[in-house]
């Protein structure tokens, strides 16, 4: 596995050192198998700043409800929002669609902290829905519950398959790349979220099939952006 995911990173990346040779700066990580057991890790139950790891939570208490993917939100219709949220982790987006949620906005940040319960997350707390705060908190551990939950939503799963996303407004296309690089170039992804704020540091999480099984990777407090991919990299690597 760590072969074929160093030569993407090779390719997305420039990089051209060792995998081996890569630090990890990531204060807190985590492999686990598609049980949610954990195989690997460090500082699994640190509270942290999660970032724009937030938005599959939005993304899905806003699935939950059961609104029309088809009405317009502003230039954007709800599905086109959902999808900028996801790929582009757009904030405008994930603030409409809170906005927009039954109830409004307050009663969207309540769900999303009533679903964070139901999925057994005790430390995890959002304030908003786009992980600009830095009260937006969880921990390693208790994110393997939230990707295990996020696989079930086809929406999701179809954004981890999408490495730009194309839209069209008044005749118009409007083109976005995904945060994640790999995605496009490792159709194994089934879920995959990255975030940054300065005080989360990089963020990602991502679920994998790999040939010996499913895979989830959380990774928290890396340097900055361009440390996370590489970083989860060297994690999986050193978990076989």
């Amino acid at each position: 596995m760590i072969q074929k995911l160093f030569l993407i990173l090779c390719l997305v990346t420039s990089i051209a050192v060792p995998a081996k040779e890569t630090q990890v700066t990531a204060t807190s990580w985590l492999v686990a198998d598609e049980t949610g057991t954990v195989i690997k890790s460090q500082n699994i139950n640190e509270v942290r700043s999660i970032a724009s790891i937030s938005k599959l939570m939005t993304v899905m208490i806003v699935m939950d409800a059961g609104q029309n993917l088809n009405e317009k939100l502003g230039k954007y219709t709800r599905r086109e929002h959902i999808q900028l949220a996801l790929v582009h982790s757009d904030n405008r987006s994930a603030q409409v669609l809170c906005e927009n949620y039954v109830g409004g906005k307050d009663a969207c940040v309540q769900r999303m902290n009533a679903k964070a319960q139901e999925l057994n997350m005790p430390n995890t707390k959002f304030i908003e829905p786009t992980g600009l705060s830095v009260f937006n908190v969880s921990t390693a551990n208790e994110l393997i519950n939230l990707v295990l939950a996020a696989q079930r939503y086809p929406i999701i799963t179809e954004a981890a398959h999408t490495s730009t996303a194309k839209i069209k407004v008044n005749k118009k296309w409007f083109v976005f790349h995904n945060t994640n690089p790999l995605i496009g170039y490792n159709q194994n992804i089934i879920v995959s979220k990255t975030g940054y704020i300065r005080a989360a540091g990089g963020c990602l999480v991502m679920m994998m099939d790999t040939e010996v099984g499913k895979r989830i990777l959380v990774l928290l407090g890396s340097k900055n952006t361009h440390t996370r991919i590489p970083e989860a990299v060297v994690i999986m690597h050193n978990s076989d």
